[in-house]
């Protein structure tokens, strides 16, 4: 028997160490040590999570969350952490709707692009067709035959919602509302909006102008991410044009519980609200439309904002450079390879995760050499009642050569005689 026949004598087998969530005092590469410790033997990583006692059925209202059915006044609904992308709450999200007023956002995401590409200048003045004066539902007031500067047409479009100041707005840019509108199409399309369609820059009511909770919610993550700056105009609460004081009409705005986004209504559509609201580092992105009145409206929005934050948390597992675990190697030059992610990991938890999440690494154990650095190796897998169900990638943190022929016979040899 030669050496190169025995060096096959251990075929990697998969293995995966279980990090009980019970196990977890802390966060990051220190908890899955610790948990680690405390692990008394490897177990199969995929062991499905024991199934909760049955209750029952939702209601015909409820939303999907991940700590069961719950109940909303929505016709549709979409709730997301910012940071992890992590749903919190869907009903029909991905059903096109009216989305009324809440088109803004798209028109607003164009504005701040011609901005930010100098196309388009704050203090510039654009003029007033008779069209934009004679728009009916929420306007600004803007003069017939006027001039007003961008910044206020800005202030008119999200503070007000004004449908006046979104077309001098379109017709400014592209030279006309039709134009324009062909820019938003094209913009949800690179987006990824799939299940939005737009017909004018206001939201006005029109059988094919659609848009869906998530991609609402998608295009307001994309405008506070890309559009810093512009930002800060969904935060105020109250403007003067033309004489006029005018208020935000979002109401979680008002009462200091969100930083923007937009509201909307309309027959078809019912009440709606996109809402971010950012506590202690963390921020929620919140769609909900087809509400009955404008006080469900409030209280709906207000009560789903505050479940949103006091039911969840943001976990850090491990920082980019962190060992999440070091697992041995098969005839290597060293004995084994640390595990990382290459990337920070934060995911949204139920509040009640240390009593309920399973967290394991797997990988095929041992890994044979050579192992290349940044080479996938292992996986972090997550599942428990109410915990995300997912698996993350580990890499290779290291280089590991191969051993020389002479060193493999002395390892396979080792390996048979030591077990």
């Amino acid at each position: 028997m030669t050496p190169e026949t025995d060096m096959r004598v251990a075929p990697p087998s998969r293995r995966g160490l279980l990090l009980s969530g019970v196990a977890i005092a802390g966060l990051g590469a220190t908890c899955l040590g610790a948990a680690r410790e405390a692990a008394a033997a490897p177990r199969h990583p995929r062991a499905p999570a024991a199934a909760a006692p049955a209750e029952a059925g939702p209601s015909a209202n409820a939303a999907a969350t991940p700590l069961g059915p719950m109940d909303t006044s929505a016709q549709w609904a979409f709730i997301t952490d910012f940071n992890s992308g992590a749903t919190l709450l869907d009903k029909q999200a991905d059903q096109q709707m009216p989305p009324s007023s809440m088109t803004k956002l798209m028109t607003a995401y164009i504005i701040y692009g011609k901005l930010k590409a100098g196309q388009l200048k704050l203090d510039q003045s654009l003029p007033v067709s008779e069209k934009a004066w004679k728009m009916q539902g929420s306007k600004m007031f803007v003069p017939l035959g006027g001039q007003v500067v961008v910044e206020e047409l800005i202030r008119g479009m999200i503070i007000q919602s004004g449908n006046d100041a979104c077309i001098v707005l379109a017709e400014g840019v592209a030279g006309s509302e039709e134009q324009f509108v062909e820019l938003m199409n094209a913009k949800a399309k690179e987006l990824g909006l799939t299940r939005s369609h737009f017909e004018n820059s206001t939201g006005w009511p029109s059988q094919n102008h659609t848009m869906s909770a998530r991609d609402i919610a998608t295009l307001a993550q994309s405008l506070i991410t890309n559009f810093p700056e512009y930002y800060h105009y969904d935060a105020e609460k109250d403007y003067r044009y033309n004489g006029i004081e005018q208020y935000n009409r979002n109401p979680l705005v008002q009462r200091g519980m969100a930083d923007g986004l937009k509201t909307g209504h309309t027959d078809a559509g019912g009440f709606g609200v996109v809402a971010s609201s950012l506590r202690n580092g963390r921020r929620v992105i919140m769609v909900l439309n087809g509400m009955p009145t404008q006080k469900a409206r409030v209280e709906e929005s207000e009560r789903l904002i505050e479940w949103s934050f006091n039911s969840f948390e943001n976990v850090s597992l491990f920082n980019a450079a962190d060992t999440v675990e070091n697992a041995p190697v098969w005839l290597g030059a060293r004995a084994s390879v640390p595990l990382v992610g290459g990337k920070d990991l934060v995911v949204t938890m139920p509040r009640s995760w240390r009593q309920h999440a399973q967290i394991s690494v797997a990988y095929d154990s041992p890994i044979p050499a050579p192992v290349s650095k940044g080479a996938v190796v292992a996986h972090l897998v997550l599942a428990g009642q109410g915990v995300p169900s997912m698996e993350v990638p580990l890499l290779a943190g290291a280089d590991v050569a191969r051993l020389g022929v002479g060193g493999r016979a002395i390892a396979v040899v080792s390996h048979v005689f030591g077990g």
